[in-house]
């Protein structure tokens, strides 16, 4: 598995202009997130690649959220209710969100899985289409060195 490239290269600006709803159907302003760490993950239940790095993210997700790493997988499945049976099957813990509103040109790709991570600062810092290996003690650290 590929691991994420850490070399921050343009820092494009990320964008809060867009809602999310998490498992409960309660709608969440991306905004909430502003001036934090906040890894996101595009994915689908019917996308392969997607089913095998949900272990790997879901380890990441134990040792860093309560680090102040915010976790944001936004599930792309036309039913969200079959990925939250998903989730619930594989007990994963994380929080996974459908999209309530359109999505910024930022974030947009062609391919899932798709993660980006967005610093403190309002800058899309990491930007990896496919699949990848996140539970690494590098990326840890990269993400822990964001939050200073």
């Amino acid at each position: 598995i590929i691991q994420p490239s850490l070399e921050t290269e343009a820092n494009i600006e990320a964008s809060y202009d867009f809602v999310l709803v998490d498992q409960d159907g309660q709608r969440k302003p991306f905004s909430e997130f502003r001036e934090e760490v906040v890894f996101i993950n595009f994915w689908a239940t019917w996308c392969p690649p997607c089913v095998a790095e949900m272990p790997d993210i879901q380890n990441l997700y134990e040792e860093m959220h309560g680090a102040g790493i915010n976790f944001v997988l936004i599930s792309l499945d036309d039913d969200f209710q079959k990925a939250r049976n998903f989730v619930e099957k594989k007990d994963f813990t994380f929080p996974i969100y459908q999209l309530g509103s359109p999505l910024p040109e930022v974030y947009a790709s062609s391919a899932i899985p798709t993660t980006y991570v967005v610093s403190p600062d309002g800058k899309v810092v990491v930007s990896k289409s496919g699949m990848a290996k996140y539970n690494t003690k590098k990326f840890r650290n990269f993400l822990r060195e964001l939050k200073l």
